[in-house]
């Protein structure tokens, strides 16, 4: 079930970004993360686009964090929202804080 698929995913201590292949704010997170030398297992791109169950995916991230789109953002278990959203915790040095803080850079 999605649901349980999703929050699977984000527990653990990482960051995970729900993306598709297609999408350019998908691309914009990938690269803001890019930028950080995370530690192997800290950092998870999920591509949705090919799965059965990927509107029952978004339908759930809508449910836990407002937005349905992708991409969706997870620092830890929170939510920090899509690519522009990333891009500016970066901008304005908050995101290297926040991935620090959880222990998920080298």
């Amino acid at each position: 079930m999605a649901q349980e698929f999703v929050k699977a995913q984000i527990k653990g201590g990482k960051v995970v970004v729900f993306s598709k292949p297609s999408c350019p704010y998908c691309v914009m997170a990938k690269d803001v993360l890019s930028k950080y030398k995370f530690k192997t297992g800290h950092l998870d791109i999920i591509d949705i686009s090919g799965r059965s169950d990927m509107s029952d995916i978004q339908d759930y991230l809508k449910q836990i964090t407002g937005g349905r789109t992708v991409p969706r953002v997870f620092i830890g278990e929170k939510c920090v929202g899509g690519g522009s959203d990333v891009a500016e915790l970066d901008k304005c040095g908050k995101l290297e804080g926040m991935l620090q803080s959880m222990g998920a850079l080298q």
